[in-house]
Protein backbone atom coordinates (compact mmCIF):
# COMPACT_ATOMS: atom_id res chain seq x y z
CA UNK A 1 0.00 0.00 0.00
CA UNK A 2 0.90 3.28 -0.45
CA UNK A 3 1.85 5.87 2.29
CA UNK A 4 3.33 9.36 3.37
CA UNK A 5 6.51 10.04 4.94
CA UNK A 6 8.67 12.83 6.52
CA UNK A 7 11.60 11.54 5.35
CA UNK A 8 13.99 14.43 6.70
CA UNK A 9 12.82 18.34 7.17
CA UNK A 10 11.61 19.55 4.54
CA UNK A 11 11.60 16.47 2.39
CA UNK A 12 8.07 14.47 1.70
CA UNK A 13 7.48 11.30 -0.17
CA UNK A 14 5.09 8.77 -1.20
CA UNK A 15 6.12 5.32 -0.25
CA UNK A 16 5.43 1.62 -0.66
CA UNK A 17 5.15 -0.48 3.14
CA UNK A 18 3.32 -4.10 4.10
CA UNK A 19 -0.46 -3.61 4.34
CA UNK A 20 -0.82 -3.55 8.59
CA UNK A 21 -1.84 -7.66 10.03
CA UNK A 22 -4.98 -7.22 11.88
CA UNK A 23 -4.21 -8.21 15.34
CA UNK A 24 -7.05 -9.84 17.92
CA UNK A 25 -8.99 -6.76 19.68
CA UNK A 26 -8.17 -4.57 16.73
CA UNK A 27 -9.94 -3.80 13.04
CA UNK A 28 -8.67 -3.24 10.10
CA UNK A 29 -9.84 0.40 8.93
CA UNK A 30 -9.28 2.62 5.40
CA UNK A 31 -8.59 6.09 5.48
CA UNK A 32 -10.87 8.40 4.52
CA UNK A 33 -9.24 11.62 4.64
CA UNK A 34 -7.22 13.68 7.63
CA UNK A 35 -5.68 16.18 8.30
CA UNK A 36 -1.96 18.22 8.67
CA UNK A 37 -1.60 19.37 12.64
CA UNK A 38 0.77 22.17 13.41
CA UNK A 39 2.91 19.35 15.13
CA UNK A 40 2.84 17.52 11.27
CA UNK A 41 4.06 20.80 10.29
CA UNK A 42 6.65 21.30 12.69
CA UNK A 43 7.90 18.14 11.97
CA UNK A 44 8.01 19.36 8.55
CA UNK A 45 10.00 22.16 9.39
CA UNK A 46 12.32 20.12 12.00
CA UNK A 47 11.20 22.62 14.62
CA UNK A 48 8.69 20.03 16.71
CA UNK A 49 9.78 18.41 19.99
CA UNK A 50 8.36 15.08 19.81
CA UNK A 51 9.54 13.62 16.33
CA UNK A 52 12.62 11.21 15.08
CA UNK A 53 12.62 10.70 11.42
CA UNK A 54 11.73 9.09 8.86
CA UNK A 55 8.22 9.09 10.10
CA UNK A 56 4.35 8.59 8.45
CA UNK A 57 2.56 11.59 10.18
CA UNK A 58 -0.78 12.09 10.80
CA UNK A 59 -3.13 11.76 13.97
CA UNK A 60 -5.98 13.84 12.53
CA UNK A 61 -8.30 11.33 10.32
CA UNK A 62 -11.74 9.89 9.33
CA UNK A 63 -11.92 6.07 8.18
CA UNK A 64 -14.01 3.25 7.14
CA UNK A 65 -13.83 0.09 9.04
CA UNK A 66 -12.97 -2.78 6.96
CA UNK A 67 -12.66 -5.47 8.86
CA UNK A 68 -13.38 -5.92 12.80
CA UNK A 69 -14.67 -8.76 15.04
CA UNK A 70 -17.82 -8.71 17.66
CA UNK A 71 -17.92 -6.32 19.52
CA UNK A 72 -19.45 -4.50 22.82
CA UNK A 73 -18.92 -1.01 20.81
CA UNK A 74 -21.45 -1.76 18.04
CA UNK A 75 -18.76 -0.51 15.80
CA UNK A 76 -19.28 -2.55 11.83
CA UNK A 77 -17.98 -2.96 8.94
CA UNK A 78 -18.77 0.09 6.92
CA UNK A 79 -18.77 2.59 9.40
CA UNK A 80 -17.16 5.71 9.38
CA UNK A 81 -15.29 6.38 12.69
CA UNK A 82 -11.99 8.46 14.23
CA UNK A 83 -10.20 7.44 16.11
CA UNK A 84 -7.82 8.30 19.75
CA UNK A 85 -4.20 8.93 18.50
CA UNK A 86 -2.48 8.55 22.28
CA UNK A 87 -1.22 5.38 22.91
CA UNK A 88 -0.71 5.47 27.26
CA UNK A 89 1.68 2.94 28.18
CA UNK A 90 -1.42 2.10 31.22
CA UNK A 91 1.62 1.67 33.80
CA UNK A 92 3.29 4.66 34.59
CA UNK A 93 2.36 6.79 37.47
CA UNK A 94 -0.37 8.49 35.40
CA UNK A 95 -2.00 6.02 33.67
CA UNK A 96 -2.78 4.47 37.03
CA UNK A 97 -4.71 8.06 38.45
CA UNK A 98 -6.58 7.73 34.99
CA UNK A 99 -4.32 10.83 33.56
CA UNK A 100 -4.34 8.80 30.43
CA UNK A 101 -3.63 11.53 28.36
CA UNK A 102 -0.01 12.68 30.17
CA UNK A 103 1.40 9.38 30.19
CA UNK A 104 5.05 9.41 30.73
CA UNK A 105 5.51 7.27 28.01
CA UNK A 106 2.36 8.47 25.67
CA UNK A 107 3.20 7.37 22.05
CA UNK A 108 0.67 9.84 19.63
CA UNK A 109 0.48 8.37 16.32
CA UNK A 110 2.90 10.56 13.75
CA UNK A 111 5.00 11.67 16.57
CA UNK A 112 7.03 8.62 18.59
CA UNK A 113 4.78 5.99 16.34
CA UNK A 114 3.84 5.54 12.93
CA UNK A 115 0.69 7.34 12.04
CA UNK A 116 -2.38 7.31 9.73
CA UNK A 117 -1.21 9.09 6.70
CA UNK A 118 -1.45 6.00 4.45
CA UNK A 119 -3.98 3.57 3.12
CA UNK A 120 -4.80 1.40 5.60
CA UNK A 121 -3.82 1.03 9.27
CA UNK A 122 -5.11 -1.10 12.40
CA UNK A 123 -6.08 -0.01 15.50
CA UNK A 124 -6.90 -1.50 19.17
CA UNK A 125 -11.18 -1.37 19.01
CA UNK A 126 -11.50 0.92 22.28
CA UNK A 127 -9.86 3.71 20.43
CA UNK A 128 -12.17 3.89 17.45
CA UNK A 129 -15.13 6.06 17.59
CA UNK A 130 -18.19 5.94 15.99
CA UNK A 131 -18.98 8.94 13.50
CA UNK A 132 -22.27 9.16 13.99
CA UNK A 133 -22.78 9.95 10.41
CA UNK A 134 -20.66 13.10 10.56
CA UNK A 135 -18.37 13.60 7.00
CA UNK A 136 -14.66 12.31 6.79
CA UNK A 137 -13.90 16.08 6.61
CA UNK A 138 -15.30 17.12 9.57
CA UNK A 139 -14.60 13.77 11.71
CA UNK A 140 -10.96 14.57 10.70
CA UNK A 141 -11.15 17.88 12.64
CA UNK A 142 -12.36 16.32 15.75
CA UNK A 143 -8.94 15.30 17.19
CA UNK A 144 -7.87 18.95 16.95
CA UNK A 145 -10.52 20.19 18.64
CA UNK A 146 -10.33 17.52 21.35
CA UNK A 147 -6.97 19.22 22.08
CA UNK A 148 -8.29 22.93 22.10
CA UNK A 149 -11.04 21.48 24.44
CA UNK A 150 -9.72 19.34 27.35
CA UNK A 151 -6.89 23.04 27.40
CA UNK A 152 -10.10 25.37 27.62
CA UNK A 153 -11.75 22.41 29.87
CA UNK A 154 -8.74 22.77 32.63
CA UNK A 155 -8.77 26.88 32.72
CA UNK A 156 -13.22 26.77 33.85
CA UNK A 157 -13.86 29.16 32.13
CA UNK A 158 -17.30 31.05 33.28
CA UNK A 159 -19.75 33.16 31.20
CA UNK A 160 -18.52 36.43 30.75
CA UNK A 161 -15.06 35.88 31.31
CA UNK A 162 -12.23 37.62 29.00
CA UNK A 163 -10.40 35.07 27.02
CA UNK A 164 -7.56 35.86 25.27
CA UNK A 165 -6.28 32.93 22.86
CA UNK A 166 -2.77 33.61 21.61
CA UNK A 167 -2.26 31.91 18.19
CA UNK A 168 -4.56 32.01 15.08
CA UNK A 169 -4.10 28.61 13.86
CA UNK A 170 -6.24 25.60 14.09
CA UNK A 171 -5.55 24.84 17.92
CA UNK A 172 -6.31 28.63 18.70
CA UNK A 173 -9.09 28.96 16.81
CA UNK A 174 -11.01 25.64 18.08
CA UNK A 175 -9.47 26.70 21.54
CA UNK A 176 -11.89 29.99 20.80
CA UNK A 177 -14.53 28.45 19.60
CA UNK A 178 -14.68 26.23 23.06
CA UNK A 179 -13.89 29.04 25.15
CA UNK A 180 -16.99 30.60 23.29
CA UNK A 181 -19.51 27.52 23.52
CA UNK A 182 -18.91 27.77 27.26
CA UNK A 183 -19.83 31.71 27.57
CA UNK A 184 -16.25 33.70 27.52
CA UNK A 185 -16.09 36.84 25.39
CA UNK A 186 -13.17 36.00 22.86
CA UNK A 187 -10.64 37.54 21.52
CA UNK A 188 -7.74 35.80 19.19
CA UNK A 189 -4.25 37.09 19.03
CA UNK A 190 -1.67 36.06 16.14
CA UNK A 191 1.13 38.60 14.39
CA UNK A 192 0.90 40.85 11.36
CA UNK A 193 1.35 38.03 8.92
CA UNK A 194 -1.52 36.25 9.90
CA UNK A 195 -3.98 39.16 9.45
CA UNK A 196 -5.46 37.31 6.54
CA UNK A 197 -6.02 34.28 9.09
CA UNK A 198 -7.44 36.55 11.59
CA UNK A 199 -9.89 38.24 9.84
CA UNK A 200 -11.24 35.05 8.40
CA UNK A 201 -11.64 33.15 11.46
CA UNK A 202 -13.63 36.47 12.90
CA UNK A 203 -15.92 36.60 9.89
CA UNK A 204 -16.82 32.88 9.99
CA UNK A 205 -16.97 32.50 13.66
CA UNK A 206 -17.83 35.72 15.07
CA UNK A 207 -15.75 36.26 18.26
CA UNK A 208 -15.74 39.36 20.41
CA UNK A 209 -12.55 40.91 18.43
CA UNK A 210 -9.27 39.87 17.30
CA UNK A 211 -5.67 41.27 18.31
CA UNK A 212 -2.76 42.19 15.97
CA UNK A 213 0.14 41.76 18.19
CA UNK A 214 2.52 43.81 16.56
CA UNK A 215 4.54 43.84 19.86
CA UNK A 216 4.38 44.48 23.55
CA UNK A 217 3.79 47.82 23.26
CA UNK A 218 0.80 46.93 20.40
CA UNK A 219 -0.26 44.33 22.96
CA UNK A 220 -0.69 46.06 25.91
CA UNK A 221 -2.22 48.81 24.34
CA UNK A 222 -5.09 46.33 23.36
CA UNK A 223 -5.30 44.84 26.89
CA UNK A 224 -5.73 48.31 27.74
CA UNK A 225 -8.62 48.87 25.54
CA UNK A 226 -9.82 45.84 25.89
CA UNK A 227 -9.93 44.88 29.89
CA UNK A 228 -9.50 48.13 30.99
CA UNK A 229 -11.21 51.10 33.24
CA UNK A 230 -10.71 54.69 34.28
CA UNK A 231 -9.25 55.01 37.75
CA UNK A 232 -10.38 58.38 39.77
CA UNK A 233 -7.94 60.56 38.19
CA UNK A 234 -9.07 59.11 34.46
CA UNK A 235 -6.24 57.13 33.91
CA UNK A 236 -7.12 53.92 31.93
CA UNK A 237 -5.48 50.90 32.87
CA UNK A 238 -5.92 47.28 32.16
CA UNK A 239 -7.42 44.81 34.36
CA UNK A 240 -5.89 42.19 32.24
CA UNK A 241 -7.62 38.81 31.12
CA UNK A 242 -9.52 36.75 33.44
CA UNK A 243 -8.02 33.97 31.03
CA UNK A 244 -5.07 33.37 28.39
CA UNK A 245 -4.76 30.77 26.07
CA UNK A 246 -1.26 29.91 24.45
CA UNK A 247 -1.68 27.64 21.20
CA UNK A 248 1.35 28.85 19.42
CA UNK A 249 4.64 27.70 21.54
CA UNK A 250 6.70 29.89 21.64
CA UNK A 251 8.33 31.49 24.32
CA UNK A 252 7.23 35.12 23.41
CA UNK A 253 3.72 33.79 23.40
CA UNK A 254 4.01 32.39 26.82
CA UNK A 255 5.13 35.45 27.84
CA UNK A 256 2.79 37.70 26.26
CA UNK A 257 -0.18 35.26 28.29
CA UNK A 258 1.58 36.02 31.75
CA UNK A 259 1.38 39.25 30.89
CA UNK A 260 -1.76 39.52 29.94
CA UNK A 261 -3.42 37.97 32.16
CA UNK A 262 -5.41 39.83 35.09
CA UNK A 263 -4.32 39.55 38.92
CA UNK A 264 -5.84 35.89 40.01
CA UNK A 265 -6.16 34.76 36.39
CA UNK A 266 -5.90 31.61 34.69
CA UNK A 267 -3.02 30.72 31.89
CA UNK A 268 -3.47 27.42 29.81
CA UNK A 269 -0.28 25.99 27.90
CA UNK A 270 -1.49 24.15 25.14
CA UNK A 271 1.33 25.43 22.21
CA UNK A 272 4.41 22.51 21.79
CA UNK A 273 7.82 24.29 21.02
CA UNK A 274 11.64 23.64 21.72
CA UNK A 275 12.76 26.96 23.32
CA UNK A 276 13.75 27.92 26.55
CA UNK A 277 12.21 31.32 28.36
CA UNK A 278 13.88 33.26 31.02
CA UNK A 279 11.19 35.09 32.59
CA UNK A 280 10.51 36.89 35.96
CA UNK A 281 9.13 33.81 37.33
CA UNK A 282 8.23 36.36 40.20
CA UNK A 283 5.19 37.43 38.35
CA UNK A 284 3.46 34.51 38.65
CA UNK A 285 3.16 34.96 42.32
CA UNK A 286 2.66 38.40 42.19
CA UNK A 287 -0.52 37.84 40.08
CA UNK A 288 -0.97 35.15 41.48
CA UNK A 289 -1.79 33.73 38.52
CA UNK A 290 -3.03 29.69 38.32
CA UNK A 291 -1.02 28.52 35.43
CA UNK A 292 -2.18 24.93 33.53
CA UNK A 293 -0.26 22.82 30.83
CA UNK A 294 -2.93 20.78 28.77
CA UNK A 295 -1.68 17.45 26.88
CA UNK A 296 -3.92 15.55 24.38
CA UNK A 297 -6.80 14.87 25.51
CA UNK A 298 -9.06 11.90 26.28
CA UNK A 299 -12.17 9.45 24.98
CA UNK A 300 -14.54 11.54 27.26
CA UNK A 301 -13.57 14.85 25.07
CA UNK A 302 -13.74 12.73 21.96
CA UNK A 303 -17.12 11.50 22.65
CA UNK A 304 -18.76 14.99 24.01
CA UNK A 305 -17.43 16.74 20.90
CA UNK A 306 -18.68 14.14 18.33
CA UNK A 307 -22.00 14.91 20.19
CA UNK A 308 -21.43 18.47 20.08
CA UNK A 309 -20.95 18.72 16.57
CA UNK A 310 -23.66 16.25 15.18
CA UNK A 311 -26.26 19.10 17.31
CA UNK A 312 -24.74 21.45 14.95
CA UNK A 313 -23.19 23.82 17.75
CA UNK A 314 -20.05 23.98 15.86
CA UNK A 315 -19.43 23.85 12.00
CA UNK A 316 -16.30 21.97 12.05
CA UNK A 317 -16.41 22.60 7.63
CA UNK A 318 -15.56 26.24 8.51
CA UNK A 319 -12.04 25.20 9.51
CA UNK A 320 -10.72 23.22 6.51
CA UNK A 321 -9.88 25.96 4.17
CA UNK A 322 -7.52 23.62 1.98
CA UNK A 323 -7.61 19.92 0.16
CA UNK A 324 -5.13 18.48 -1.58
CA UNK A 325 -5.34 15.11 -3.36
CA UNK A 326 -3.18 12.12 -1.88
CA UNK A 327 -0.60 12.09 -4.58
CA UNK A 328 0.09 16.02 -3.57
CA UNK A 329 0.86 15.63 -0.07
CA UNK A 330 4.85 16.92 -0.57
CA UNK A 331 2.86 20.15 -1.83
CA UNK A 332 0.46 20.25 0.95
CA UNK A 333 3.25 20.40 3.26
CA UNK A 334 5.37 22.61 1.12
CA UNK A 335 2.08 25.12 0.56
CA UNK A 336 1.58 24.98 4.27
CA UNK A 337 4.55 25.61 5.33
CA UNK A 338 5.71 28.66 3.00
CA UNK A 339 2.48 30.32 2.32
CA UNK A 340 0.55 29.11 5.46
CA UNK A 341 -0.85 32.80 6.07
CA UNK A 342 -4.47 32.51 4.98
CA UNK A 343 -4.32 28.33 5.86
CA UNK A 344 -6.32 27.17 8.86
CA UNK A 345 -6.23 23.88 8.50
CA UNK A 346 -5.17 21.22 5.39
CA UNK A 347 -7.16 18.33 4.34
CA UNK A 348 -5.46 15.32 2.59
CA UNK A 349 -8.11 13.75 0.77
CA UNK A 350 -7.12 9.34 0.44
CA UNK A 351 -10.49 8.73 -1.39
CA UNK A 352 -9.11 8.26 -4.88
CA UNK A 353 -6.00 5.98 -3.96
Amino acid sequence: MKAICIDEPGKVTIRDIEMPVRKKGEALLKVLYGGICGSDLGSYRGTFAYFSYPRIPGHEFAAEIVEIDENDQGLKPGMVVTCNPYFNCGHCYSCKRGLVNACMDNQTMGCQRDGAFCEYITMPLERIYDGKGLSPKVLAAIEPFCISYHGVQRAGIHPGDKVLVIGGGTIGVLAANAAKALGGEVYLCDIPQAKEKLERSQKTFGFAGTILNEGAESLEKAVREITGAQDINGTVSGYGFDVCIEAVGLPATFQACIDCAAFGGKVVLIGVGKKSLDFNFTLIQKKELNVFGSRNSKKKDFLELIDLVKEGRVDLEKIVTNVYDFKDAAQAFEDFSTRGGGMLKVGIDFTGI
